[in-house]
């Protein structure tokens, strides 16, 4: 009830963000991503965008923990996951993912790290290739240094790392595209709960729950929608449009922030 009585004086701002963070869970879940990315997309599009890092670091990497869940398990459900695939990028990234969440980046450095993890995003969303020929197991010391890496950018950006971790799982061949989904959202689950680990441990976790209630009711719903398309039907290509045009306007946004034009 409580909820309920405050969605009644929401700002019209505050719907098109709900709106936009349905949009984007759903689109994102699809695939088997959290949406840590188009959420920070969608709040740096707003009045929040002026927040501080960690302030939008915490409320993205909370909503990826309820859309990544959601996502994972339809695909494990489904019968996608392989614990072989997943398990050396996910032990490298989580102590990497809770030093960057752990680290204090903000100001310009922040913004221009956003920028660029939102144009990167963009572009392998644009190239969005499939995979092709045969699926090859990544030998562990490739598949740890390439989880670590990520890992440890998203914890410094806010992101789970999906968005990355994807396309490099796809070029390489090493799985398909469903399991690719599978692994990505418990990578980034794990990612995101221990970037919140390490923001928490410096101190620097702040979360307003009248805020993170309806931004969670609007994940969830979204998540619940797309994980549950993207783990039986494939077809992928029409949501990608969308995608990189919010990403790229996000990205333009912070830009011209840091360049104060």
């Amino acid at each position: 009830m409580f909820f309920l009585c405050r969605w009644s004086v929401f700002s019209g701002e505050m719907w098109l963000i709900l709106a936009g963070l349905f949009i984007m869970a759903a689109l994102y879940s699809s695939v088997g991503h959290g949406g840590g990315s188009g959420y920070l997309a969608i709040l740096s599009l707003t009045s929040y965008g002026s927040a501080e890092s960690v302030w939008l670091k915490q409320y993205a990497w909370s909503l990826n923990l309820i859309v990544a869940g959601l996502a994972f398990w339809h695909y494990y459900k489904a019968g996608h996951h392989n614990w072989n695939l997943s398990l050396p990028f996910i032990v490298a990234s989580v102590p990497l993912a809770a030093l960057g969440g752990y680290m204090s980046v903000g100001g310009d450095a922040y913004d221009l790290l956003l920028c660029a993890a939102l144009v990167i995003a963009a572009w392998r969303l644009f190239e969005g290739k499939q995979e092709v020929g045969e699926i090859i197991t990544p030998e562990l010391p490739k598949a740890a240094a390439v989880g670590g890496g990520i890992g440890l950018a998203s914890g410094v950006i806010g992101i789970g790392g999906g968005i990355f971790l994807s396309p490099v799982i796809m070029l390489s061949n090493w799985a398909t595209a469903k399991q690719t989904a599978a692994t990505a959202a418990l990578f980034i689950w794990m990612n995101s709960l221990a970037g919140l680990i390490g923001s928490g441990v410096s101190g620097q976790i702040g979360l307003d729950f009248d805020l993170l209630g309806p931004f969670g009711g609007a994940v969830m719903l979204g998540g619940v929608l797309g994980s549950r398309y993207g783990s039986a039907v494939s077809s992928q290509s029409g949501v990608r449009g969308l995608l990189v045009l919010v990403l790229c306007g996000a990205a333009l946004r912070r830009l011209v922030g840091v360049l104060e034009i």
